[in-house]
């Protein structure tokens, strides 16, 4: 059975996907079609319902969980690893500021409404993007994610807020950041299939560390390594093996405060 998977060319993603699209593990018959996009492109992707199982923002399946499902394995939950707000030092901002952010379905627009709410002068542009439009002071504020939390110090910058210490603080759970979701549509057998498959991948690639390492490198040439080491250790972790009972009542929370109704999350 051929599927569509949908994640972004980040190193957590193909870290924990590599095994499962290399079949380096027994995939039970399933076998998957890439399709590498921007997280943002995938949540967008999601309300067209284009892919059979996708990486998403935990804000954007809020918006579409009527159609897809939360699988158990594959999220990126934690505690120190949510999007950091920086400015230039000297920067006072104000209600009027403009605030670059990674994109309107992302988490970390999510989390900024929850912290900021009154800050709403905000300009979407590619996550990469972001550190330079705030040193080229085409904004006065950015929302970073991914990798450059590790890299803003270095140009520079200074952080007002870490939005996951918010959220930790405010709620005492991980930080849900993204999770993959499956198709509602497809078979409740075949869903759990690939939650099962998912998870082999995950515990794979924690069994065998270096295995990934060519594709991972291939996806994000640009990195060091001792970023991309830093960036899965932050991201991957026991929530990705399975979410928990913690794990789900972050999750839980986090769709209670979007204010958004839902019958069910999870497979």
């Amino acid at each position: 059975m051929k599927l569509t998977l949908g994640f972004s060319p980040c190193p957590n993603d193909t870290f924990i996907f590599d095994a499962l699209v290399h079949h380096k593990i027994d995939t039970e018959g399933l076998d998957f079609e890439v399709v590498f996009a921007d997280i943002e492109q995938l949540n967008k992707w999601v309300f067209q319902e284009k892919l059979d199982i996708t990486k998403l923002s935990y804000n954007a399946f809020t918006h579409c969980v009527n159609h897809y499902a939360l699988l158990d394995s594959g999220s990126a939950l934690g505690s120190n690893c949510g999007p950091l707000l920086i400015k230039k030092p000297n920067t006072i901002l104000t209600q009027e500021s403009k605030i670059a952010i990674p994109g309107k379905y992302t988490t970390a627009n999510m989390l900024l409404n929850f912290a900021f709410p009154n800050h709403q002068n905000k300009v979407e542009m590619l996550f990469s993007e972001i550190e330079n439009k705030v040193l080229e002071v085409r904004v006065d504020a950015g929302l970073i994610i991914h990798e450059n939390r590790f890299t803003f110090q270095e140009k520079g910058l200074e952080k007002v807020k870490d939005l996951g210490e918010f959220w930790q603080d405010e709620t005492g759970l991980p930080i849900p950041l993204g999770g993959i979701v499956v198709k509602r549509k497809l078979p409740l057998a075949t869903q759990q299939k690939i939650d099962r498959v998912l998870r082999k991948s995950v515990e794979y690639a924690f069994a065998n560390p270096n295995s990934s390492a060519d594709y991972v490198k291939f996806h994000a040439q640009e990195m060091e390594k001792k970023v991309l080491d830093e960036h899965i250790a932050l991201y991957v972790n026991d929530y990705s093996v399975s979410l928990g009972v913690q794990g789900r009542r972050a999750v839980e929370l986090l769709f209670e405060k979007s204010g958004r109704k839902f019958n069910s999350i999870f497979i």
